[in-house]
Protein backbone atom coordinates (compact mmCIF):
# COMPACT_ATOMS: atom_id res chain seq x y z
CA UNK A 1 0.00 0.00 0.00
CA UNK A 2 1.49 3.17 -0.82
CA UNK A 3 1.76 5.94 1.67
CA UNK A 4 0.37 9.41 1.09
CA UNK A 5 1.31 12.15 3.09
CA UNK A 6 -1.59 14.70 2.85
CA UNK A 7 -0.15 18.62 1.98
CA UNK A 8 2.70 17.07 3.41
CA UNK A 9 2.52 15.69 6.71
CA UNK A 10 -0.07 18.36 7.74
CA UNK A 11 -0.32 17.35 11.31
CA UNK A 12 3.62 17.49 12.00
CA UNK A 13 3.72 20.74 9.95
CA UNK A 14 1.64 23.30 7.99
CA UNK A 15 0.87 21.68 5.00
CA UNK A 16 1.64 22.60 1.62
CA UNK A 17 4.97 24.29 3.05
CA UNK A 18 9.13 23.00 2.29
CA UNK A 19 8.55 21.77 6.21
CA UNK A 20 5.86 19.95 5.87
CA UNK A 21 7.17 18.29 2.87
CA UNK A 22 10.52 16.96 4.99
CA UNK A 23 8.49 15.96 7.77
CA UNK A 24 6.59 13.37 5.66
CA UNK A 25 10.06 12.66 3.75
CA UNK A 26 11.87 11.68 7.37
CA UNK A 27 8.34 9.65 8.50
CA UNK A 28 8.67 7.38 5.64
CA UNK A 29 5.71 8.07 3.43
CA UNK A 30 5.98 6.88 -0.25
CA UNK A 31 4.13 9.72 -1.92
CA UNK A 32 3.43 13.42 -1.33
CA UNK A 33 0.25 15.05 -2.06
CA UNK A 34 0.41 18.88 -2.75
CA UNK A 35 -2.28 21.48 -3.76
CA UNK A 36 -2.12 24.33 -6.68
CA UNK A 37 -4.38 26.85 -6.68
CA UNK A 38 -4.23 30.04 -8.85
CA UNK A 39 -4.78 33.52 -6.60
CA UNK A 40 -6.47 36.56 -7.39
CA UNK A 41 -2.88 38.00 -8.53
CA UNK A 42 -2.42 35.65 -10.83
CA UNK A 43 0.16 33.39 -9.65
CA UNK A 44 -0.12 29.58 -8.74
CA UNK A 45 0.79 28.88 -5.40
CA UNK A 46 0.68 25.72 -3.16
CA UNK A 47 -2.49 25.92 -1.19
CA UNK A 48 -5.54 24.41 -0.03
CA UNK A 49 -7.82 27.29 -0.39
CA UNK A 50 -7.95 30.90 -0.73
CA UNK A 51 -8.06 31.32 2.97
CA UNK A 52 -4.93 29.02 3.40
CA UNK A 53 -3.10 30.74 0.48
CA UNK A 54 -4.01 34.52 2.65
CA UNK A 55 -3.12 33.21 5.80
CA UNK A 56 0.97 33.10 4.74
CA UNK A 57 2.96 33.39 2.06
CA UNK A 58 2.71 30.43 -0.01
CA UNK A 59 4.89 28.53 -2.00
CA UNK A 60 4.69 29.47 -5.33
CA UNK A 61 4.46 26.27 -7.86
CA UNK A 62 7.69 26.92 -9.15
CA UNK A 63 8.97 27.23 -5.87
CA UNK A 64 7.47 23.88 -4.75
CA UNK A 65 8.40 22.24 -7.82
CA UNK A 66 12.14 23.31 -7.32
CA UNK A 67 11.95 21.78 -4.06
CA UNK A 68 10.19 18.61 -4.65
CA UNK A 69 13.04 18.10 -7.45
CA UNK A 70 15.71 17.71 -4.93
CA UNK A 71 18.23 14.83 -4.50
CA UNK A 72 16.24 13.88 -1.01
CA UNK A 73 12.56 13.29 -2.69
CA UNK A 74 14.24 11.72 -5.57
CA UNK A 75 12.42 8.48 -4.93
CA UNK A 76 8.97 9.48 -3.83
CA UNK A 77 5.64 9.84 -5.83
CA UNK A 78 3.80 13.26 -5.67
CA UNK A 79 0.18 13.25 -6.01
CA UNK A 80 -0.27 17.38 -7.40
CA UNK A 81 -4.04 18.24 -6.39
CA UNK A 82 -5.64 20.87 -8.78
CA UNK A 83 -7.91 23.22 -6.84
CA UNK A 84 -9.82 24.66 -9.88
CA UNK A 85 -9.70 23.74 -13.55
CA UNK A 86 -8.00 26.48 -16.06
CA UNK A 87 -3.83 26.03 -15.44
CA UNK A 88 -3.34 22.40 -16.51
CA UNK A 89 -1.03 23.50 -19.10
CA UNK A 90 1.28 25.46 -16.56
CA UNK A 91 1.43 22.50 -14.41
CA UNK A 92 2.36 19.63 -17.02
CA UNK A 93 4.92 22.30 -18.10
CA UNK A 94 6.40 22.70 -14.80
CA UNK A 95 6.72 18.56 -14.13
CA UNK A 96 8.09 18.51 -17.34
CA UNK A 97 10.41 20.62 -16.91
CA UNK A 98 12.12 19.66 -13.87
CA UNK A 99 11.78 15.88 -14.61
CA UNK A 100 9.39 14.92 -12.83
CA UNK A 101 6.12 13.25 -14.85
CA UNK A 102 6.73 10.57 -14.51
CA UNK A 103 6.54 10.04 -10.94
CA UNK A 104 3.91 12.65 -10.43
CA UNK A 105 0.20 11.99 -10.82
CA UNK A 106 -2.14 14.72 -11.22
CA UNK A 107 -5.42 14.73 -9.01
CA UNK A 108 -8.49 16.70 -9.47
CA UNK A 109 -12.22 16.84 -8.70
CA UNK A 110 -12.93 18.49 -12.18
CA UNK A 111 -13.69 16.10 -15.12
CA UNK A 112 -12.44 18.81 -17.27
CA UNK A 113 -9.45 19.16 -16.15
CA UNK A 114 -9.03 15.57 -16.39
CA UNK A 115 -10.00 15.55 -20.21
CA UNK A 116 -7.58 18.37 -20.91
CA UNK A 117 -4.24 16.47 -18.59
CA UNK A 118 -5.31 13.81 -21.40
CA UNK A 119 -4.96 16.02 -24.22
CA UNK A 120 -1.73 17.61 -22.70
CA UNK A 121 0.08 14.31 -21.96
CA UNK A 122 -1.32 11.18 -23.01
CA UNK A 123 0.95 9.52 -20.61
CA UNK A 124 0.95 11.35 -17.33
CA UNK A 125 -1.32 9.66 -14.58
CA UNK A 126 -4.61 11.40 -13.53
CA UNK A 127 -6.42 10.92 -10.33
CA UNK A 128 -10.51 11.80 -10.51
CA UNK A 129 -10.92 13.06 -7.02
CA UNK A 130 -14.41 12.11 -5.70
CA UNK A 131 -17.03 13.82 -4.40
CA UNK A 132 -16.83 17.42 -5.46
CA UNK A 133 -17.10 19.23 -2.47
CA UNK A 134 -15.00 21.83 -0.77
CA UNK A 135 -15.98 20.74 3.22
CA UNK A 136 -16.88 17.56 5.69
CA UNK A 137 -20.86 18.67 5.49
CA UNK A 138 -21.11 14.96 7.64
CA UNK A 139 -19.47 17.48 10.56
CA UNK A 140 -21.77 20.48 10.50
CA UNK A 141 -25.81 20.82 10.54
CA UNK A 142 -26.08 19.59 6.93
CA UNK A 143 -24.68 15.86 8.25
CA UNK A 144 -28.13 14.11 7.94
CA UNK A 145 -28.59 14.91 4.37
CA UNK A 146 -24.89 14.99 3.34
CA UNK A 147 -24.56 11.18 5.00
CA UNK A 148 -28.18 10.75 2.50
CA UNK A 149 -25.69 11.73 -0.19
CA UNK A 150 -23.04 9.74 0.51
CA UNK A 151 -25.27 6.86 0.82
CA UNK A 152 -26.99 7.40 -2.85
CA UNK A 153 -23.30 8.34 -4.35
CA UNK A 154 -21.76 4.82 -2.47
CA UNK A 155 -24.63 3.02 -4.51
CA UNK A 156 -23.16 4.68 -7.78
CA UNK A 157 -19.61 5.41 -7.83
CA UNK A 158 -18.44 1.71 -8.51
CA UNK A 159 -19.99 1.74 -12.20
CA UNK A 160 -19.21 5.78 -12.79
CA UNK A 161 -15.66 4.88 -11.47
CA UNK A 162 -14.93 2.22 -13.77
CA UNK A 163 -16.77 3.62 -16.57
CA UNK A 164 -14.28 6.37 -16.57
CA UNK A 165 -11.69 4.76 -16.22
CA UNK A 166 -12.53 2.02 -18.96
CA UNK A 167 -13.17 5.46 -21.38
CA UNK A 168 -9.32 6.09 -20.71
CA UNK A 169 -10.84 9.47 -18.65
CA UNK A 170 -8.34 8.51 -16.09
CA UNK A 171 -5.99 5.97 -14.42
CA UNK A 172 -6.86 6.16 -10.36
CA UNK A 173 -9.68 6.93 -8.27
CA UNK A 174 -8.78 9.38 -5.31
CA UNK A 175 -12.56 8.82 -2.88
CA UNK A 176 -13.27 10.13 0.05
CA UNK A 177 -13.34 7.62 3.11
CA UNK A 178 -16.31 7.32 3.57
CA UNK A 179 -17.21 6.49 -0.34
CA UNK A 180 -14.98 3.73 -0.25
CA UNK A 181 -16.73 0.23 -0.48
CA UNK A 182 -15.23 -3.77 -1.03
CA UNK A 183 -17.96 -2.88 -4.45
CA UNK A 184 -15.93 0.11 -5.29
CA UNK A 185 -12.09 -1.44 -4.70
CA UNK A 186 -13.13 -4.94 -6.92
CA UNK A 187 -14.70 -2.31 -9.66
CA UNK A 188 -11.76 -0.14 -9.76
CA UNK A 189 -9.15 -2.72 -10.02
CA UNK A 190 -11.66 -4.65 -12.57
CA UNK A 191 -11.38 -1.90 -14.85
CA UNK A 192 -7.83 -1.84 -14.65
CA UNK A 193 -7.00 1.68 -12.12
CA UNK A 194 -5.55 2.53 -8.69
CA UNK A 195 -7.60 3.81 -6.15
CA UNK A 196 -6.21 6.36 -3.04
CA UNK A 197 -8.67 6.88 0.25
CA UNK A 198 -8.24 10.36 1.58
CA UNK A 199 -7.90 11.61 4.10
CA UNK A 200 -7.32 8.91 6.89
CA UNK A 201 -6.34 10.44 10.52
CA UNK A 202 -6.88 7.18 12.11
CA UNK A 203 -4.10 4.14 12.71
CA UNK A 204 -7.43 1.52 12.52
CA UNK A 205 -8.82 2.56 9.62
CA UNK A 206 -5.13 2.84 7.93
CA UNK A 207 -4.86 -1.29 9.18
CA UNK A 208 -8.86 -1.50 7.48
CA UNK A 209 -8.55 0.20 4.46
CA UNK A 210 -5.13 -1.59 3.47
CA UNK A 211 -7.32 -4.97 4.68
CA UNK A 212 -9.69 -4.18 1.93
CA UNK A 213 -7.21 -3.34 -0.90
CA UNK A 214 -6.80 0.20 -1.40
CA UNK A 215 -3.39 0.84 -3.47
CA UNK A 216 -2.98 4.06 -1.29
CA UNK A 217 -4.03 6.02 1.71
CA UNK A 218 -3.87 9.44 2.26
CA UNK A 219 -3.31 11.04 5.80
CA UNK A 220 -2.32 14.26 7.52
CA UNK A 221 0.15 12.40 10.28
CA UNK A 222 2.43 9.75 8.59
CA UNK A 223 3.33 8.84 11.76
CA UNK A 224 -0.23 6.90 11.86
CA UNK A 225 1.62 4.59 9.38
CA UNK A 226 4.21 2.93 11.61
CA UNK A 227 1.32 2.77 14.41
CA UNK A 228 -0.83 1.03 11.53
CA UNK A 229 1.54 -1.58 10.79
Amino acid sequence: MIRVGHKGADHVAPGNTAESFRAALEHGVDMIEFDVLRVPDGRLVLAHDYEDAAEREPLTLAEGLDHLAGPQYADLQLDVDLKLPGYESEVVDGLHARGLAGRSLVSTMYVESLDRLGELDPGLRRGWSVPRVRRDYTRSALAVPAYAVIHWMRARMPARAAARINAKGCEAIMANRLLVTPRLVQAVHGAGGEIYVWTVDDAARIRAFERLGVDGVITNDPRLFDSSG
